[in-house]
């Protein structure tokens, strides 16, 4: 471990952050350009072969950038998307970026370091940035969106330049340093931890915009909310924010375990697809998709009496064609992603001699991630970690997303040596109970140095 991380884990005053000198390089998850094509014809894709934890040379920031040591990260679909190299190889993007020139010209690399997620302590800044200084402790949203670009003063996510940070362009957070914009940084929640802190961003505020914004679909109370995949990182958060709004949550899973760990995260409405026949790999035809549809609508409508208001989809292919069809008349299917296949089909009558509309949404503007991190500072949403990993055990934990063998998020710690770390308003953390901090935490929790190697 170098000089500077030491310094930020004993709690260094910013004077002697600046002192300490950068390390020449660090401790990061990565891809290799060379193995872009190594899954070509090959039906297990698994990211343990194409993630790589070593060390990669330390770049130098921009004006409007701060250098953070990550304390905790966290694994999200977009790394496994990485680690596969589909549906293109990240370096596409690198490269795009790159064109621009000037300090865009440092992403295109051999190597890509990603994630999406990070909670830590700024160690540098810009000459540029003005809102932050050394020292401070952060979390980071993954949008990075170019200020000169007119569109970007009116929404962020709409302008053209906007990306992904840890996806769509280097230096992500799935490591002991990340470099970021000052655009992309919030105040950590004092409350939580490292681990619980970085689980949080990516996912909450994408379930944020889809369902509370004036871009989505602007949920109010009473508003009946089917959640697909209601355990996941977006899922938990979804029924969470559908509570807090005074909505009736009806969320999905696939199995009696994660049903269980719904109910006890208060969702109204608990259903187990493999109950209503949505288990199992038999084809989804057209005839299939509107009888599942009908079941899926009497076992809510038995429930609540009602047909939902709103369905938030980011499964895609295997369940959109039912999303379209169960949602009620003159309701929203609203999408972020497609965990299960691009392609949707859907029966269009349902959609247009019914007036039900599909909300396109991604990720979230830097107020909306406010607004959402604001929810989390006050305790009134909670993180959904199920599991935390060592960086060195990043790709085994990648591959468990991967195969969707985890509920809520699964964390990563960078520099911070255990779990439990980082919290400085404890009275706060203690008035609202460990138990509903964390509803979906198991065991697993990583004791052992994460800065090794």
């Amino acid at each position: 471990m170098d000089s500077l991380a030491e310094a930020v884990l004993n709690g260094a005053t910013a004077e002697q952050l600046e002192r300490e000198p950068l390390p020449d390089d660090y401790l990061a998850v990565h891809t290799l350009a060379e193995d872009a094509a190594m899954f070509r014809g090959v039906g297990d894709k698994d990211v343990r072969k194409s993630l790589h934890v070593g060390r990669v040379p330390m770049p130098e920031i921009a004006p409007d950038e701060v250098l953070v040591a990550v304390m905790a990260s966290s694994i999200n679909y977009n790394t496994v998307w990485s680690a596969t190299f589909e549906p293109v190889p990240t370096y596409s993007f690198l490269k795009r970026f790159a064109r621009q020139g000037g300090w865009a010209a440092r992403h295109d690399l051999p190597y890509h370091v990603l994630g999406s997620d990070a909670s830590g302590v700024i160690v540098r800044v810009g000459a540029g940035v003005r809102r932050w200084k050394t020292g401070d402790h952060v979390v980071v949203s993954c949008v990075q969106v170019d200020d000169q670009e007119p569109a970007t003063h009116a929404d962020g996510m709409m302008g053209a330049e906007q990306r992904i940070w840890g996806f769509e362009t280097n230096f992500g957070g799935l490591a002991h340093y990340t470099v970021v914009r000052a655009s992309q940084l919030l105040e950590k929640p004092a409350h939580l931890t490292w681990e619980e802190s970085a689980s949080t961003m990516l996912t909450a505020a994408t379930s944020y915009r889809m369902l509370v914004s004036d871009r989505g679909a602007r949920i109010k109370q009473g508003d009946i909310v089917l959640i697909w995949g209601a355990t996941g990182g977006l899922g938990g958060f979804a029924v969470q924010l559908v509570k807090n709004a005074g909505g009736i949550p009806v969320g999905v899973v696939g199995s009696e375990a994660k049903a269980e760990l719904l109910r006890r995260m208060g969702c109204d409405v608990v259903i187990n697809r493999n109950e209503i026949g949505l288990g199992g790999d038999e084809p989804l035809t057209p005839e299939r998709t509107i009888e599942l549809g009908k079941r899926l609508g009497r076992a809510i409508r038995e429930q609540v009496g009602e047909d939902p208001h709103v369905v938030f989809d980011f499964i895609g292919q295997a369940t959109f064609g039912i999303s379209v069809f169960v949602v009620r008349r003159g309701g929203a299917v609203v999408t972020c992603g497609s965990s299960t296949g691009y392609q949707h089909t859907f029966d269009n009558r349902y959609l247009w001699m019914n007036l039900k509309r599909i909300i396109g949404s991604h990720a979230a503007n830097l107020q909306e991630q406010w607004e959402c991190n604001r929810l989390f500072r006050l305790g009134r949403l909670m993180p959904i970690l199920s599991e935390v990993h060592s960086l060195q055990e990043s790709a085994e934990a990648a591959r468990r997303v991967q195969l969707n063998r985890h509920t809520g998020k699964v964390g990563v710690l960078a520099l911070a040596p255990e779990t439990g770390l980082g919290v400085t308003d404890p009275a706060l953390r203690a008035r609202i109970g460990e138990d509903r901090l964390n509803p979906l935490r198991t065991e697993r929790a990583v004791r052992t140095p994460a800065f090794a190697g």
